[in-house]
């Protein structure tokens, strides 16, 4: 596809869009292959709509309001540095989408949201195979060298 940002509008997610933010975040856990319960998709879905909890969502919207992406994130502690982040825990855009400018949207969104709440930086991780995402954020962001690590609470060290 085109980019065409003109056609797509990026806004926060609302309660009506259930329907098309669940097929949207289905398509983002079967690209990661990560088997997603209807359960924990309503809980994640609830952790949206309750302005005490720091998750936020945000949606991009084409021309004809069907949503093409969406976006989660929330503040994050930066305690060396004394200051706050965001941090983007999920991005996808519907493929069919792809090359709309979606992304960029929703990402300039993300910017902006951190530039209006004094955020010190906004911070992701991808998968080192998401060679596609992986351009689209060399354009946008600083890839850092720092590496994550992921630890089981109540696991034995090895």
């Amino acid at each position: 596809m085109t980019s065409d940002t003109a056609a797509v509008l990026v806004r926060p997610v609302r309660e009506e869009d259930f329907d098309q933010w669940r097929a949207l975040y289905r398509g983002y856990a079967d690209f990661y292959r990560v088997e997603q319960t209807e359960e924990a998709a309503r809980l994640v879905w609830s952790w949206l709509h309750d302005p005490a909890h720091e998750v936020e969502g945000l949606v991009a919207e084409d021309a004809g309001g069907r949503l093409v992406g969406l976006a989660h994130f929330r503040a994050f502690a930066r305690p060396l540095s004394a200051t706050v982040g965001g941090w983007l825990d999920d991005l996808f855009v519907d493929p069919e989408s792809r090359g709309t400018g979606a992304a960029d949207l929703l990402l300039a969104a993300l910017r902006g949201i951190g530039a209006e709440r004094g955020w010190s930086v906004v911070r992701w991780i991808t998968a080192d195979d998401n060679h596609r995402a992986r351009s689209k954020y060399d354009q946008v962001a600083t890839r850092t060298m720092w590496i994550t690590y992921d630890m089981a609470p109540g696991s034995e060290v090895r």
